[in-house]
């Protein structure tokens, strides 16, 4: 194992997915600590050993001690921390993320960062319809996969650390992807099917669906339960990658309308076919 249990990690933001990280290192034996804007999250982590300190303040010792550093916050506010408490880190320090859009973070945090820290980003692609670290479960990891994104910038030990970070937190599958092909990559397989299920959740007004509803519209719905603050922020942040994604779907959309406007079943079914052939392959990864 490259990285030593006897390192220090530090968590910025102990929401649901910094909760989950640090209850799945806790079981490697790291000692983990927290800093997030929530006394009430602190004392929780601490009250169910999910951290072993932690503080609702940016408080030195604890940034000054860690040797990774793990940043769960919105992409604005992460960039704000690193401008305004960048000097308390210990030289050598690994810093690495969460953050759901990299092109405009990842650049951004390496350009203004201290020469002798070094960001490897990565993206967790897991998640639950709840939020807070009263839900926080390394579960959510399980079979899911893990987005390393390096650039010129970092070197081969951050983004094999990184790689290793992933696969101890429990996900099945760590990938590679430049910045740019993440954010092209998520706003196909994430945003767009946020925007899908909010659209689709909003776009009838009949009353008392839940009453009528089958399987099909509640998976389909799942993520209509949506951060708002949080997605707002990720869309504009990959605002031409997602809407470049909308406008295949639409396109494709469309076609499969007219198919059904002219009667084209031969056409519908060949769709279809392609696309159970397509879902399939998710199948046999699980």
């Amino acid at each position: 194992m490259i990285i030593d249990v006897k390192k220090n990690i530090l968590i910025v933001g102990m929401g649901l997915i910094g909760g989950s990280y640090a209850e799945a290192l806790k079981r490697y034996g790291f000692r983990v600590t927290a800093i997030t804007r929530s006394r009430k999250s602190i004392d929780y982590a601490l009250e169910h050993g999910l951290i072993d300190d932690g503080a609702a303040e940016v408080r030195a010792d604890l940034v000054g001690e860690a040797d990774i550093v793990v940043f769960a916050l919105y992409p604005h506010v992460f960039i704000e921390w690193i401008e305004k408490n960048q000097h308390l880190f210990k030289p050598g320090a690994l810093l690495t993320d969460v953050t759901g859009v990299k092109g405009s973070v990842v650049y951004k945090v390496q350009d203004i960062l201290r020469p002798d820290c070094e960001f490897i980003a990565a993206h967790p692609m897991a998640g639950r319809e709840v939020y807070g670290v009263e839900n926080a479960t390394s579960r959510i990891f399980n079979g899911a996969n893990y987005i390393v994104t390096p650039t010129p910038k970092n070197t081969p030990e951050a983004i094999e650390t990184c790689r290793e970070l992933g696969l101890l937190l429990g996900f099945a599958q760590v990938a590679e992807l430049s910045p740019e092909e993440h954010d092209e990559m998520i706003g196909f397989v994430s945003q767009l099917t946020h925007c899908i299920a909010v659209s689709l959740m909003t776009c009838n007004d009949a009353e008392n669906i839940e009453k009528f509803t089958g399987d099909s519209f509640r998976d389909l719905t799942r993520i209509a339960r949506i951060n708002d603050l949080m997605w707002s922020e990720l869309f504009m942040a990959n605002k031409k990658a997602l809407l470049d994604q909308m406008d295949l779907f639409d396109r494709q959309f469309k076609k499969l309308r007219d198919m059904i406007a002219e009667g084209d079943v031969d056409g519908m079914r060949e769709v279809m076919r392609y696309s159970s052939e397509r879902r399939a392959k998710f199948d046999k990864k699980q």
